[in-house]
């Protein structure tokens, strides 16, 4: 089977519009699985991980390849959470076309239009299949007017349903005029077109003809004069807008009654893109794909149990066959293709040769993670990386276990490994382990996996608030420190004053000794002191920042002075001057970069000044609203999913450290109160 006889197909779509189960339903029609899997029931073969089974949704992409009429096609499912959109992008860099599913009950829902975008960006083909057609209230008409309303004119229906809701009974193809009727199974019963079709098949026709004749001016030309195309011209023009991104065929049915699936499956081999017809992929290093040499490019990896780091590759040139040796550009190390193989969920087929344009797996590559490229060694080109989006939320996690601490570094560094939407930092002013992802489920999602994946069970909990404190007031003391016990002592007496510096500035020590005081070599004990303490905080526990200390004068001891002596001086000059300094308390303040559409700016708005934003601009774009602001950080957790309430699961956003600025005494009341409380309990 050569590269033209492969088709590389991704599901895209809104959760719940049935993607899992068109990619059962094709698997069951190709003669590969005895029943269709449910959902519902948990035994789907691209749905089979513990936490998509518990969920009854899918949190992972996965391939459900299959051969159609001397054709592979490759199934990548994806899922239809935002919360998962990583998988999705992820996806579609290694699929030639994007079929959409889109319920014809629910019509374009949110996450379609997101991945009618990003597929749309990336540049590759875009067909649609309006499924559940055989529920109540679903309606084809309906979903295809709402098809061009959000999409455009490129939108054409290419079959209309035979029959609605529960009358449902098949699909007539307006290319040939024929009648496909279902009783039960996935082998149609071809025929004439029903009469009671006739007329809307007749005019969707001349409809998807302006379409396809557009698209070359021959045959525009000859449609003008008359000569309408054929039908082989008609599925040729279709190929043609489809490849050039002006047309989207649009095909119709139902997964869980497996009508229309053989046509969707016959569709794909007849008018789906070829993998020399995707637009070559983004590079960051040389300037165009070579003829001659292997390029694949890694888009998802995972761990397993029992085979290790699973690496899933898509071959843009060139023929990898078994053991041979590819350089990862990323790191210019080589690793041999010992074990390649084809995956169906999680099943596994060993192959011996993946030819250029299809799509595989390699176990046992440490240090491949995805958006590497693996090339023939020094042929000096590296596909870009996929775009994936920030972290928009945090958990802290603990282990539950004292000696799972470790362990737990090391899962974490692996799920993010397999998961570069996730991010993780040990946060040093609050001594917590955060971990950051796309909203509640892809966290709830990780968490489990740390359990089912590494063996670590975690609790969570919001991060705590890493606030700083200032001052405000000014102290002269003296910090003594004496000590005997018997023989040698310790002495180191230490005249400090402290004052604000400017925000921002930090601390700043100044030394401003003379006439040997203190010993110049002790000096450098001061400071770590006042430093040290400052860090332990003054009213609240958290470290003081942006504080002048000037040590001015001081006394020592020939026998007794030490550096640990005047270390203690230096802490006991912040212990003393601490009542008279009028601690204040600063809060982290975030740069906030919130996409809404335009119907949504003012309840956004009006959110984030309820939050304390300042906003500093509005601009409006194409699609929706940018609106920037400063908010501070400890009315910003949970943000993601009040934002989606806000704006119909449209708005997106990100968020990145700003500066700290001074509470409102209220906060900062609420703030000390509750550390003095964590104190007492000690």
């Amino acid at each position: 089977m050569g590269s033209d006889q492969i088709r590389n197909v991704v599901l895209l779509g809104h959760s719940g519009s049935g993607k899992t189960a068109l990619a059962e339903a094709l698997l069951f029609t190709a003669g590969l699985t005895t029943r269709v899997g449910s959902i519902e029931d948990g035994n789907t073969v691209t749905d089979f991980e513990p936490e998509e089974i518990s969920r009854g949704s899918s949190v992972s992409l996965a391939m459900a390849p299959f051969e159609w009429h001397g054709h592979k096609i490759n199934i990548i499912d994806t899922p239809g959470l935002s919360d998962f959109t990583g998988e999705m992008r992820a996806a579609v860099r290694a699929a030639d076309l994007a079929l959409f599913v889109v319920s014809g009950v629910d019509g374009v829902e949110v996450q379609t239009e997101a991945a009618w975008r990003i597929a749309g960006d990336e540049g590759i083909s875009r067909a649609i299949f309006v499924n559940k057609l055989d529920r109540e209230r679903s309606s084809f008409s309906r979903t295809v007017d709402q098809l061009k309303e959000v999409f455009g004119t490129g939108v054409a229906p290419i079959q209309v349903p035979i029959g609605s809701e529960a009358d449902l009974s098949g699909v007539a193809n307006l290319v040939g005029g024929k009648a496909y009727t279902y009783s039960g199974g996935p082998k149609a019963t071809e025929s004439s077109l029903p009469d009671s079709l006739q007329a809307e098949v007749e005019g969707l026709h001349t409809g998807l003809v302006e379409a396809v004749v557009e698209t070359d001016d021959e045959m525009l030309e000859r449609y003008f004069e008359g000569v309408e195309p054929s039908g082989d011209q008609l599925i040729a023009g279709m190929h043609a807008g489809m490849v050039a991104g002006t047309t989207f065929p649009v095909l119709c049915g139902s997964a869980t009654e497996l009508i229309g699936i053989d046509r969707l499956a016959q569709f794909i081999v007849n008018y789906g893109p070829r993998p020399s017809e995707r637009p070559s992929p983004p590079l960051t290093e040389g300037e165009e794909l070579p003829d001659l040499g292997v390029v694949a490019y890694v888009f998802k990896t995972m761990s397993d149990p029992y085979v290790g780091r699973i690496s899933l590759f898509r071959v843009f040139r060139g023929d990898i066959d078994l053991d041979v040796d590819l350089e990862n550009r990323r790191v210019g190390a080589k690793g041999r293709m010992h074990n390649i193989f084809s995956m169906r969920g999680k099943e596994h087929e060993d192959v011996k040769r993946v030819e250029a344009g299809d799509i595989a797996a390699v176990s046992k590559l440490e240090t491949t993670l995805a958006g590497d490229t693996l090339t023939t060694p020094g042929l000096g080109v590296m596909v870009a990386p996929m775009t994936m989006p920030k972290p928009t939320m945090s958990y802290a996690v603990f282990p539950k276990t004292q000696h799972d601490e470790e362990k737990l570094s090391t899962a974490l560094a692996r799920s993010i490994e397999d998961d570069p939407t996730l991010s993780t930092e040990r946060a040093a002013a609050t001594n917590q382990t955060i971990l950051s992802g796309l909203g509640d489920a892809h966290l709830e999602v990780t968490i489990a996996r740390l359990a089912t994946r590494h063996g670590v069970e975690v609790d969570t909990a919001l991060p705590k608030i890493p606030y700083r404190e200032t001052i405000k007031g000014r102290a002269d003391v003296e910090g003594k420190h004496k000590k005997q016990s018997g023989g040698r002592g310790q002495f180191g007496v230490a005249f400090v004053k402290f004052e604000p510096n400017t925000l921002g500035a930090g601390y700043e020590f100044i030394n401003e000794i003379k006439g040997g005081s203190i010993p110049r070599q002790y000096i450098p004990a001061v400071d770590k002191g006042i430093r040290e303490a400052l860090e332990r905080g003054l009213a609240a526990g958290y470290p003081v920042v942006d504080v002048k200390a000037r040590v001015y004068d001081g006394k020592y001891h020939a026998v007794d002075s030490d550096e640990m002596s005047f270390k203690m001086a230096g802490i006991q000059a912040v212990r003393q001057a601490a009542p008279k300094l009028n601690v204040a308390l600063l809060e982290p303040i975030m740069k906030v970069d919130v996409f809404t559409p335009e119907d949504n700016v003012g309840d956004v708005i009006g959110d984030l000044n309820r939050r304390r934003g300042m906003i500093k601009s509005q601009d409006a774009g194409p699609t929706g609203v940018r609106v920037s602001a400063n908010a501070p950080l400890g009315d910003m957790f949970g943000y993601i999913g009040h934002l989606r309430t806000l704006t119909s699961g449209r708005g997106q956003f990100s968020m990145e450290f700003s500066h700290y600025a001074p509470c409102p005494q209220n906060v900062a009341d609420e703030v000390i109160k509750a550390a003095k409380e964590r104190n007492a309990k000690k």
